[in-house]
């Protein structure tokens, strides 16, 4: 499986592509403009060497065409670049990782996007794609760190079974990482919200904690 992530340039799409190139994966970093992407990309291979070997730059439009799609874009601007791309996503598990969260003070507050969530809101951007949410709740810098193990739990909703299958794999191939199928877009709202609720935690702990689920029962399901 080739990965393509929209809006990679970023915080968040940075250390998952980083991430996933570490485990083998074929990563396209995109961008609005493929010099940009090629840019982060360089960063990234001369930073990790030989632990991404196959991390590379692309437009946003060419990064479309990976097998799987991840909307890393700011939370803002996502449905609006998704829209952009639709004709290039019909059929094709697209993963929105996006959280909209906003600074008041000294808090990160959840905002509610007008369709209720991001991940309600990219499905609409692009109504023939499969639509998941997933990675909410990992922290970029933990995530970026691949001297770093990662111990967390990845909660993944969609309504398409196809998209939740598809997305529980991407997450399990990741060592330390186990997707939990979430339920439908419908748990997207409550998912993305209690990421402000973790950044704050962290904050205060100065950490980089995640989610474990505990007493869950997975054998057999």
């Amino acid at each position: 499986m080739d990965v393509g992530i929209l809006g990679g340039t970023g915080p968040a799409g940075k250390a998952l592509a980083a991430r996933l190139a570490s485990i083998g994966m074929s990563v396209s970093i995109g961008s609005r403009s493929a010099e940009r992407g090629e840019e982060i990309a360089a960063q990234l291979r001369e930073k990790w060497g030989a632990r991404v070997p196959d991390l590379h730059g692309a437009s946003n439009e060419v990064a479309c065409g990976a097998d799987l799609v991840v909307v890393a874009t700011p939370w803002d601007g996502a449905p609006q670049t998704v829209a952009g791309l639709a004709h290039r996503l019909d059929g094709k598990v697209v993963v929105s990782m996006a959280n909209a969260l906003f600074k008041v003070g000294d808090d990160i507050e959840a905002v509610v996007p007008a369709r209720g969530s991001l991940c309600v809101a990219v499905q609409g951007a692009a109504p023939l794609a499969l639509v998941s949410g997933a990675f909410h709740h990992l922290p970029a810098r933990g995530l970026a760190n691949l001297e770093q193990s990662l111990d967390a739990d990845v909660l993944v909703c969609s309504d398409h079974a196809a998209a939740t299958k598809a997305t529980i794999e991407l997450v399990d191939r990741i060592p330390g990482c186990r997707g939990i199928d979430a339920g439908t877009l419908s748990a997207a709202a409550a998912i993305e919200a209690f990421t402000a609720v973790l950044i704050g935690v962290n904050i205060r702990s100065r950490s980089h904690a995640s989610i474990r689920l505990t007493g869950l029962r997975t054998e057999g399901l």
